[in-house]
């Protein structure tokens, strides 16, 4: 397990009116920059295991805390937490640092923020990979409403928009409980419980499954949250169907090298088309749940690396 100390310690940075936790590796390899995008609810030390080994293969590592998040800006107003305010920090990050582009992966809702960055500022990312969450088609109907059609009012999605202040209240009275019992794997199958799954999550008594980190490790998240509280942070939910509607006119097609890593027992399906609005995708899945690169951190830097090289190579 990996000890919390030995974690680069961080700087604010000033980037399109917010201020940026940013983590760093690798920089004396500057001009090789590749940014890393956590996920919900998560931090930049998500990337911990990545971190190092993308430096020693001489890639300029930057890992933000990104809006809502550590002890970076929680702006108030929902709206602040859209796809445009999202990608717009990436881009105001590379201008700090000089660079043109970057290549660009994401885990879960920072997956989703680097596709967004690739529809939005094509020309600022030079390569994809994100992890979990792969492209989102734009349908016809906003996505909550969509979801809310399909899984009904107790979809945490549809929740955290339709009941605004619930569950970010349970989470904060249970940050430790909600966030030990999150982080888990080989749960055993389960029957469905009534009632919101997070929730119900953040008031078990006892976990499920086996930990996916060490207390010290597990006490980095806690203790970010525990001061930062969790409304900055499911913002980004509530701000799904007004991100459908500022996607509305744009080229939905991603043109970049992408590689997509799947967690074969994450509960967020796999893509049956992402060939058709990601076509110069390669696409690798490992044997885990949700947290791929906290779970199989050796095999997910393996699969990483190996894929820069080759397109290196190309």
């Amino acid at each position: 397990m990996f000890n919390p100390t030995d974690f680069p310690s961080p700087c604010l940075i000033a980037v399109n009116g917010v201020e940026l936790e940013v983590f760093e590796a690798g920089r004396e390899h500057s001009g090789n920059p590749i940014v890393l995008c956590h996920g919900w609810p998560e931090h930049a030390f998500s990337w911990r295991y990545q971190m190092p080994a993308l430096a020693e293969a001489g890639y300029h590592v930057i890992v933000p805390n990104q809006r809502g998040y550590g002890n970076s800006s929680q702006p108030g107003n929902v709206t602040a937490y859209d796809i445009d305010h999202l990608t717009g920090d990436l881009v105001a990050l590379l201008d700090h640092y000089g660079y043109e582009d970057a290549v660009f992966a994401g885990h879960d809702w920072g997956a989703m923020v680097v596709w967004g960055l690739a529809l939005l500022h094509p020309n600022r990312v030079r390569k994809v990979i994100n992890l979990s969450l792969p492209y989102q088609e734009r349908g016809e109907k906003p996505w909550v409403e969509l979801m809310e059609t399909f899984l009904g009012a107790d979809n945490y999605f549809v929740h955290f928009n339709r009941k605004p202040g619930v569950a970010d209240a349970v989470f904060q009275e249970n940050t430790c409980r909600f966030l030990r019992s999150l982080y888990r794997k080989n749960e055993p199958p389960a029957a469905p419980e009534p009632g919101m799954a997070l929730i119900n999550l953040a008031r078990a008594e006892e976990p499920r499954g086996e930990a996916v980190m060490s207390e010290a490790e597990l006490s980095v998240f806690v203790s970010a949250f525990e001061r930062s509280g969790f409304t900055g942070s499911i913002n980004w939910y509530r701000n799904l169907d007004r991100n459908w509607h500022l996607l509305a006119d744009v080229d939905p097609v991603i043109r970049q090298p992408a590689l997509m890593i799947y967690g074969d027992r994450d509960p967020i399906p796999k893509s049956e088309n992402l060939s058709q609005f990601v076509p110069d995708v390669d696409v690798v899945s490992l044997d885990c749940g949700h947290w791929i690169q906290q779970e199989k951190p050796d095999e997910t830097n393996r699969e990483i690396l190996a894929w820069l090289e080759r397109q290196n190579t190309a």
